[in-house]
């Protein structure tokens, strides 16, 4: 079982990761929730616990972006996940070993939610000019080709996209995680760490926001929806108007993934969608078809 990790290439590693290896008799794993891009270990050596993350499913993502951009976040006090090292498997797939921090948030109420906002606002006010060289190791991507992926296929989908990116005045100049939801922030005896940073990149702090804020309105409360929008937004000055478009392009990400089956669906999910669709300003007049065709 040793070979989970002595028999990886590492191509960057902490002096942690050293001292396991002499110690991989004692080590044990246990499968932990999968997710669509790869296959998640906890690994247990000595007394310790690390999650093992191998990408061996059909997303094969930048893994030694995640490994700098982890410890460039972690160096500045940010709750992430300590990175131990990054490398290629014997199968040729990428891994990334971080510390074990816990596991996914079950319970949701006001003190929660506000947690969550704190950390959002705190990843977002990191000051990319002050990194220096680091800043170079943090990618940057073309925004409607990152998050619309193939959206070229829905005119409806595409042809709203492309008349709401001009009105946002869009800013790439801040760390954004991407995909900031409750299933990617564990919490161990009330310290909560975001996880899964594979859409972590160099972004507009407004869109990562309104992507959390519209998921949370789909499957979370109302009520706990607008605890975070005003706890985030409680030192921030941002005109509504942006954060209507911002919210709109979220809102139609999430129904591109909804054609794709890349989002949950429950009962009430498609209303839920359909009034924020009504009730923004930039959507209301539009028409859409099916959310999962």
């Amino acid at each position: 079982m040793g070979s989970l990790i002595t028999a990886v290439n590492w191509i960057e590693k902490e002096d942690t990761l050293d001292a396991l290896l002499n110690q991989v008799e004692t080590l044990s794993k246990q499968p932990l929730k999968q997710g669509f891009e790869a296959e998640v270990l906890r690994i247990h050596i000595d007394q310790e616990d690390f999650v093992l993350k191998i990408w061996s499913k059909e997303s094969k993502p930048d893994v030694g972006a995640q490994y700098h951009l982890l410890k460039i976040l972690h160096e500045r006090g940010i709750a992430v996940s300590r990175p131990i090292g990054w490398g290629i498997d014997s199968a040729g797939d990428q891994v990334l070993l971080t510390t074990f921090d816990g596991t996914p948030i079950e319970k949701v109420n006001d003190k929660t939610t506000t947690e969550v906002a704190g950390l959002l606002a705190r990843l977002h006010e990191v000051d990319v000019s002050e990194l220096g060289e680091a800043a170079g190791l943090i990618p940057k991507y073309d925004f409607l080709n990152y998050f619309f992926p193939g959206a070229s296929e829905f005119s409806d989908l595409y042809d709203a996209a492309v008349s709401l990116i001009p009105l946002t005045h869009m800013k790439q100049d801040r760390i954004i995680h991407g995909d900031f939801h409750s299933n990617n922030i564990l919490e161990d005896n009330g310290r909560y760490t975001i996880i899964d940073w594979t859409n972590g990149q160099l972004g507009d702090p407004r869109y990562d926001f309104a992507w959390t804020y519209i998921l949370q309105k789909i499957y979370w409360s109302q009520s706990r929806a607008e605890v975070f929008r005003s706890v985030y937004l409680s030192d921030k000055d941002i005109p509504e108007e942006e954060l209507d478009a911002f919210e709109a392009l979220a809102c139609l990400r999430w129904i591109l993934l909804s054609r794709r089956n890349g989002v949950p669906k429950r009962s009430g999910t498609a209303g839920r969608v359909m009034k924020l669709i009504n009730n923004n300003p930039f959507l209301k007049e539009r028409k859409f078809s099916d959310f999962s065709t």
